[in-house]
């Protein structure tokens, strides 16, 4: 009996929640009906009754009900004057409504700005109407291939405001989290491309500005931007995570100094004297690796999220050049000048020991922010790389240095592993360095081979080709048999090759038991993947099949292989026999889910209109196996 009534309260209070919902939603509709038909009632009255007798401020409130639709408020200014008035020339209206609808837009207003906000609201619907139209064309232009440069020039060519693209586009990537999959994947390319254009220049404006107007902060939260375009990462944001470290640092000195000139020095103030140098530092030690536990990553060294100054805020570790510039940015916020050594294997601070400067190494002490601010003598340093070191490794670098180790250690990372992410690091890296030395002939031919060997914008590897023939004639030989190549490159994308269309009811696909879309679980590795393409027998070569030990499975390679995307981001081809359907179906977090497939549907991907195009039959024969796996419709 107790379980009984328990089921029926629980289905009462589930009644009574969509009985509400949906009374809720009829209240609404009929509100709006009603403040139409009032609307039409006055339309015309020449006696001042209805809504044209109430005061403006009455009939501003009205027409910022959300149930109306900008439409319906279009139609009100159309019906006479005085509503027109109303709605357009106080512009409250408007602007009430502009912030209902993009909420993150209002930040970017004065608030004692004049703004016209009908044509403020007209502009960003008509931006955000051309946005999407075009983010909705990129699958049907670019599903077989990257999207190359020239792809962006229509999303370019709108010439209108940034913040406003920027919007709608991030209004796209946050809608319904399983939904719109395609539209948010070409989104967030179209995101990347636009943000880092924006911090290319950004960055360069930096590296042309006067030396004394440079901070090391700037180009490193620059290049953290530049690697992870969609992470919320701001200067303003940085620097009052660093000023909340100092202002930790200066409330212990307050109760232990609570003279210490540190307290009162500014950011980028004076210098303390040298005396009380040290006491300041101590403190910094204690606050930042006993107190808030900053230190080392040992554990995971050749992480790239390392060189990541959010990353590093955020986990509290990091490489020692990431945790040196927030040592020594804390240290100048407390008065006390901390320069950069770019020590070989081990990046250092050193400070130095008198108070008018030297030139003499021997009168440094070296700081190792990475070893919880351990401080060493010159000849200490030595037994960090275990070897002698030259003179000219203990020298102050400049900021542009710092930046250009920061960005050589990405790329060696970048190398480290074939896959889509190092990929994209390794271009980010190079697009990096290459904007410090324009001219390095070594990174430009890097570079060029890069593009080549990933089959993208090979019009950009030509444009690199002719700069390094400019550069360095001696190169002419490299240079022309990779021209050779890239045009023939060129030539074969010219030639538009149509989707192979693969049906399920031909003889020779008749062996294939799955169809794309289904979430599987790898036999042998244990892997959760989505299928996003399938072949009727492995069409590796020889070498990859001979690497895999393809001859060795119980169906060798005359048995049907899948292209599927796996949980831990790479692209795999698997045979069937290792793949079995997954008792528990999951997203699959892979960055190149959208580019396949509009929804995830809790049992498996429901594919675009692409794939679906190339895999006609798939659509049904999932619909089946749902049913048959999952007892789900």
């Amino acid at each position: 009996r107790c379980r009984e009534q328990d089921a029926r309260s629980l289905a009462g209070g589930f009644l009574a929640m969509t009985t509400s919902k949906m009374a809720a939603l009829e209240e609404e509709e009929e509100s709006r009906n009603g403040l139409m038909a009032l609307l039409e009632e006055g339309e015309g009255d020449g006696d001042g009754g209805g809504l044209m007798a109430l005061p403006e401020e009455v009939l501003e409130q009205i027409f910022c009900c959300p149930s109306l639709g900008h439409l319906d408020i279009v139609s009100i200014c159309l019906t006479c004057r005085k509503l027109q008035e109303v709605c357009q020339g106080r512009s409250t209206v408007w602007k009430r409504r502009f912030a209902q609808r993009w909420p993150r837009m209002i930040k970017y207003y004065t608030i004692s700005g004049s703004h016209n906000w009908w044509e403020e609201y007209r502009t960003r619907h008509t931006i955000g109407w051309k946005v999407r139209k075009i983010v909705d064309s990129f699958s049907k232009r670019f599903f077989t291939k990257e999207v190359p440069v020239e792809g962006f020039k229509d999303i370019e060519a709108l010439g209108e405001s940034f913040l406003f693209i920027e919007d709608e586009l991030l209004s796209i990537l946050n809608a319904d989290g399983r939904k719109y999959l395609t539209r948010k994947y070409y989104s967030r390319k179209i995101l990347c491309f636009l943000r880092q254009q924006k911090l290319m220049k950004t960055l360069k404006e930096f590296l042309s500005s006067p030396p004394e107007q440079k901070k090391l902060i700037e180009g490193v939260v620059l290049i953290d931007q530049y690697c992870n375009p969609l992470v919320d990462t701001s200067l303003e944001n940085i620097l009052l995570q660093l000023d909340h470290i100092t202002e930790e640092v200066k409330k212990v000195l307050r109760l232990t100094k609570s003279s210490h000139p540190s307290i009162t020095a500014e950011r980028d103030g004076t210098f303390i004297d040298f005396e009380l140098q040290q006491q300041a530092l101590d403190v910094l030690n204690c606050v930042l690796y006993k107190q808030l536990k900053f230190k080392g990553n040992e554990n995971d060294y050749y992480n790239p999220m390392n060189s990541y100054i959010h990353e590093v805020l955020r986990q509290k570790k990091g490489i020692p050049i990431t945790l040196c510039v927030v040592y020594s940015t804390i240290a100048k916020n407390l008065g006390v000048r901390l320069e950069p050594v770019s020590f070989p294997g081990h990046f250092l601070l050193r400070w130095c020991q008198k108070p008018e400067g030297s030139d003499d190494m021997l009168d440094y002490i070296y700081i190792d922010a990475f070893d919880k601010g351990k401080r060493c003598t010159a000849k200490e340093c030595e037994h960090l790389i275990g070897q002698k070191v030259a003179a000219n490794f203990y020298s102050s670098v400049t900021i542009k240095d710092v930046l250009f180790r920061m960005v050589t250690n990405l790329f060696h990372l970048g190398k480290r592993e074939a896959s889509d992410q190092s990929y994209q690091l390794l271009r980010n890296a190079l697009d990096l360095y290459l904007t410090l030395a324009p001219d390095d002939v070594q990174y430009l031919m890097l570079q060029a081979r890069l593009y080549f060997h990933l089959g993208i914008n090979p019009e950009k590897v030509l444009d690199i080709l002719q700069h390094i023939q400019a550069v360095d004639p001696l190169q002419h030989g490299v240079v022309g048999h990779l021209v050779q190549l890239t045009l023939e490159q060129i030539a074969r994308k010219d030639q538009t090759a149509e989707l192979q269309v693969k049906r399920h009811t031909e003889e020779k696909h008749k062996k294939i038991d799955f169809s794309v879309g289904l979430i599987m679980k790898h036999k042998r590795y244990g892997y959760d993947c989505v299928i996003y393409g399938w072949d009727p027998k492995c069409m590796m070569g020889l070498d990859w099949m001979r690497t895999m030990g393809v001859h060795n499975l119980p169906h060798g390679p005359d048995q049907p292989f899948y292209n599927v995307l796996v949980q831990d981001g790479s692209c795999r081809y698997a045979a069937q026999e290792n793949l079995l359907y997954n008792s528990s179906p999951m997203e699959i977090g892979h960055q190149e889910v959208g580019r396949y497939f509009s929804e995830f549907c809790g049992t498996h991907y429901v594919a675009n209109e692409e794939l679906q195009t190339q895999y006609p039959d798939d659509m049904v024969l999932i619909s089946q196996l749902v049913m048959k796996v999952y007892d789900h419709p």
